[in-house]
């Protein structure tokens, strides 16, 4: 069992920037990949950005070049630096993970989301 909780949303400006983190608990945190998504007023659920357990990341085109995940292996975190923010940018922020198991055994987690507001 993982749980996942969300911080740092808040209320910024247009070319603001925030930082959000996500602490894990309940598992081997290093083993698995680890996945920001963002659900706006009236849209769909999307992936923001996304890090490997071996470091690797990517990003959604709309947040390339502004925004930056991370992960610290020895504190369980994973952290999104959003920076440049826009408008619409606005949406609820959610911490994702799918951890593999073996045999088969896949299970999703998603932490609660944090608000992120960009507005003046």
């Amino acid at each position: 069992q993982v749980q996942l909780a969300e911080s740092g949303g808040g209320l910024v400006q247009p070319g603001g920037s925030l930082r959000l983190a996500c602490a894990a608990s309940g598992s081997t945190f290093s083993a698995y990949d680890m996945h920001w998504y963002r659900q706006g007023p009236g849209k769909q659920r999307e992936l923001v950005a996304a890090i490997t357990r071996g470091g690797s990341t990517n990003y959604a085109d709309s947040v390339k070049g502004r925004f930056t995940i991370a992960r610290d292996n020895a504190k369980n975190t994973v952290s999104l630096q959003m920076n440049s923010l826009k408008p619409e940018d606005t949406a609820s922020y959610y911490c994702y993970a799918l951890i593999d198991y073996g045999l088969g055994i896949k299970r999703e987690y998603w932490g609660q989301g944090t608000q992120v507001t960009v507005s003046s």
